[in-house]
């Protein structure tokens, strides 16, 4: 299932930046007033028009790729096990703190086994 969701994330990525070129790529509604003064678009690869309709088709699409695998990656998310309660009723796992070196350069002390405390003190 891992592979799954590495997959699904990697098309989404990839559409996504996709989906950025193809928007930066077409032109706003102003730039078709010089098309129709004879600016040579007529003469472009896709026509007069073509270029506008293959990049806004192309963005739509693309668009709806985006959604499904925004749900699909909702949904395998989703399912993945989930902790009971809060953040707070977790149990917290201690770690050892090592003790700072004293100054000087000093050696430090040996450590004091606790079952010896135990043996010295008297009953």
């Amino acid at each position: 299932m891992n592979w799954l969701f590495s997959l699904i994330l990697t098309v989404h990525i990839l559409v996504a930046v996709t989906i950025i070129g193809l928007v930066l790529m077409q032109h706003g509604k102003g730039a078709d007033m010089g098309a129709a003064f004879g600016s040579g678009a007529s003469g472009s690869l896709f026509g007069a028009t073509g270029s506008a309709n293959f990049l806004s088709r192309a963005t739509g699409v693309l668009a709806a790729v985006f959604f499904v695998t925004s749900l699909t990656l909702a949904h395998i998310a989703s399912g993945k096990p989930k902790t009971t309660g809060s953040v707070m009723q977790e149990p917290v796992q201690s770690q050892t703190v090592s003790q700072p070196a004293p100054a000087g350069g000093e050696s430090p002390a040996a450590p004091v086994d606790a079952g010896s405390k135990a043996k010295e003190v008297p009953k």
